[in-house]
C-alpha cells in the first residue's frame, strides 16, 4: 500500500516543497489549506482540502472519518501577525483541533512545526528546552501549541514531534521575507531600506528542511515527544545576507540603517543543532553560498 500524509498548509512554501517531494517518492498526498495553490505551487495528484482548521466543526466535516493518516505534518496557521486573533486562532486552536480530530485514530507521527522565536529572549544558540518566557501573540500561540501536544504525548501518547524552524528560504517562496525582498529589489535595481543589518540570523534552504522531515519519519520511534531545532547551524550577519545577493545580482542598492529595529527584536537568533545531528543523523547539506545562487535564478 502507498504511504499516506496529510499536509497542513500545503499550498504554503515549505508545505508545497514537502507535497511535491512526497508525490515523487508515489506517496498518497492531502493538503490543508484556507485557499487555493497558486499556479507555480499546484502539484498534480495531490488532494486539495480547503477549510480553515480554527474551526472545529468545518474541520471534522472535511476530513474523511474513515481515512487512516500515517503521517501529518502541520504547517498551517494565519500568516499575516498584524491579525492576532487569526494568528492565535489558526497557530494554536488550530493545533488543538487537529489533536483531537485524530486522537482515537492517531497517526504514526503528527509532526508540528514550531519556531525558534518560541525561545523568546534566551541566549544563542538555542537548545531544545522548554521554558515559558514573555512572548508576543504568534510566538506564544505556536509555544502554547507545542507544550499542548508534547502534555498529549505524556497523557495519551499521542505521537507528537516538534520541529522548532529558523529562516527557510528558496524557490517559490513568498515576498514577504527578507531573502525574496532582498532578491526581488536587487533584480529590479531599486534602492531598498534596511536596518542596520547587525542582526544575527540561522538561513537554511528548502531542500535541507524537507529533508529533515523524512529522517523524522524514518527516525519516528526514537523522536515521538520530541523537541528538535531545524537550522544551519551557521549564523550570519543579514547585512552580509544582503550584500551577498546584491553583489551576486550586480545591481540594487541597500540603504542600511533606513529603518529602525523592532524594539523586542533580539540580536542574534540562531539555533544549536546538535540534538538533529546526534539522533536523526541529520545534517544540512547546502551551503548558503551555493543555495542563495539556485535561488536567486529561480526568480529571475
Amino acid at each position: 500500500m502507498k504511504k499516506n500524509i496529510l499536509i497542513i498548509g500545503g499550498t504554503g512554501f515549505i508545505g508545497y516543497h514537502l507535497a511535491q517531494k512526497c508525490v515523487k517518492k508515489g506517496w498518497e498526498v492531502t493538503s490543508i489549506s484556507t485557499k487555493k495553490p497558486k499556479k507555480k505551487r499546484y502539484v498534480e495528484k495531490v488532494k486539495y482540502i480547503y477549510c480553515d482548521i480554527s474551526k472545529r466543526k468545518t474541520l471534522s466535516k472535511k476530513i474523511p472519518k474513515k481515512k487512516n493518516y500515517e503521517y501529518i505534518v502541520n504547517l498551517g496557521g494565519y500568516v499575516d501577525h498584524t491579525n492576532k486573533q487569526k494568528t492565535y486562532l489558526s497557530h494554536y486552536q488550530g493545533v488543538k483541533n487537529l489533536a483531537n480530530l485524530f486522537l482515537n485514530n492517531q497517526p504514526k507521527l503528527f509532526i508540528q512545526f514550531g519556531s525558534g522565536g518560541e525561545y523568546g529572549d534566551l541566549k544563542s544558540p538555542h537548545k531544545e528546552v522548554i521554558i515559558k518566557k514573555k512572548l508576543d501573540n504568534y510566538y506564544k500561540a505556536k509555544f502554547l501549541a507545542s507544550s499542548f501536544l508534547l502534555r498529549l504525548y505524556k497523557n495519551n501518547k499521542f505521537p507528537s514531534v516538534i520541529l522548532r524552524l529558523y529562516q527557510a528560504y528558496g524557490k517559490n517562496q513568498d515576498i514577504n521575507r527578507l531573502i525574496p525582498i532582498v532578491i526581488k529589489s536587487c533584480l529590479e535595481n531599486k534602492k531598498f531600506a534596511c536596518t542596520n543589518g547587525l542582526q544575527v540570523r540561522d538561513f537554511i534552504h528548502i531542500d535541507d528542511v524537507i529533508s529533515a522531515i523524512f529522517k523524522i519519519i524514518k527516525n519516528k520511534k526514537k523522536v515521538i515527544g520530541e523537541v528538535f531545532n531545524i537550522g544551519s547551524g551557521h549564523p550570519k550577519k543579514v547585512r552580509n545576507v544582503i550584500n551577498k545577493i546584491q553583489k551576486q545580482i550586480g545591481r540594487g542598492t541597500p540603504l542600511f540603517g533606513k529603518i529602525e529595529p523592532r524594539k523586542d527584536e533580539q540580536n542574534r537568533t540562531f539555533p544549536s543543532i546538535k540534538k538533529a545531528i546526534r539522533i536523526l543523523k541529520w545534517r544540512p547539506k547546502i551551503k548558503f553560498s551555493k543555495g542563495i545562487i539556485s535561488t536567486i535564478n529561480s526568480y529571475k
